[in-house]
Parts: structure tokens; sequence; C-alpha cells
């Protein structure tokens, strides 16, 4: 007969950054950029991203929130690289780290901290065709030319033109509150 099996220890963190790195592995795969929870979750990884998670006091302050962001990306972009992924880029790399980010602090009691408030939403097909759609902003040229380029074929300048329009549509609300227009939870 065999021992029971003790349960090894775990706590908040490791299971917050499971999830988060399992949702946001599967929002964030494509048809063109495929792959599986645990390379997405070894990305994020790469990122440091998981280093963050004891408070939003640790995310970067809302003045260097695209210059950090740009960092992460570059780095996952490297990490996707070196797993041998084809097609990931800008566009595929930031859904990741948003989504990641939006379970670990925007959806876990945190949205009110400032900089999580700065923090990027995800971007994707759902979301810029109702940007579009209701020309919110008056800004449906930028929405546009987004859907055009497709949010996961994105470079760094296309994603910033589409944070930076979102960022001057809302002014002083957080970047979360563009959401209200996203629809996959349909």
């Amino acid at each position: 007969m065999n021992a029971p099996t003790v349960i090894k220890p775990y706590d908040i963190a490791e299971h917050r950054h499971r999830y988060t790195a399992w949702a946001a592995s599967r929002a964030a795969s494509t048809k063109t950029c495929r792959f599986d929870v645990s390379t997405g979750k070894a990305i994020i990884e790469a990122t440091g991203l998981h280093l963050l998670l004891a408070g939003p006091q640790l995310l970067p302050p809302p003045e260097r929130i695209d210059t950090q962001h740009k960092i992460w990306r570059e780095t996952a972009i490297e990490a996707a690289n070196n797993k041998g992924l084809v097609g990931f880029g800008h566009g595929v790399a930031a859904k990741l780290i948003n989504v990641y980010l939006k379970g670990t602090f925007v959806c876990a009691g945190h949205e009110l901290h400032p900089n999580v408030q700065a923090l990027h939403p995800p971007i994707d097909k759902l979301l810029l065709d109702e940007l579009y759609d209701h020309n919110v902003g008056g800004l449906r040229a930028i929405w546009a030319q987004a859907r055009k380029q497709r949010w996961s074929k994105f470079d760094t300048e296309q994603y910033q033109a589409v944070i930076n329009g979102i960022r001057g549509v809302l002014t002083e609300r957080p970047l979360w509150h563009v959401e209200a227009y996203w629809r996959g939870y349909q």
C-alpha cells in the first residue's frame, strides 16, 4: 500500500501566475502563431512579469509604462524566437503581456492603483471592430488602419498608435475602461 501523497506547497502568487499565464497564452495564440500554454508561460517568465505579482507598486509608473512595455515585448519576441515560434511579433507579444497583467492586477482588486490604471488593455479584432463601428473618440481613421493591419501583425509603431489613440480618448480615465467596447464576453 502506497503512502498518501502530501500536497506540495502552493501559494496565491503561484496560483495567480498559472491562471493568468493560461488565460494570456490562450488569448494570444493565433492561427498564424500557435503556441501552447507552457510555451506562453515560459515567454511570460522570460519577461520577468511574474516577479511583479507581489503588488502594483512594482509596476512601472504611468509615465514609464510605454517604455517598459516595449522592453517587455522585445524580450517576449526574443524568447519566442528562441523557441522557434514564427509570427510572434509586437501584436502577439502585447496580447500575451496585456492579458497576463489584466488578470494579475486589473481584475484582482488593484484597478484603482495609478500604475494599474496606466496598463495597456488587450487589443484584438473584436475591440478594434467596435472602436471603428462606434467611431470612438472620432478616431475612425486610426481604428480603420489598425483593423487593416490586424492586431496580431502589429509592429511596435502600429501597436503604440492604437495605445495612443485609446489614451487620447480616455484622457484621465484608466485604460482598461476601453474594454467597455470589447464584445468577446458575448
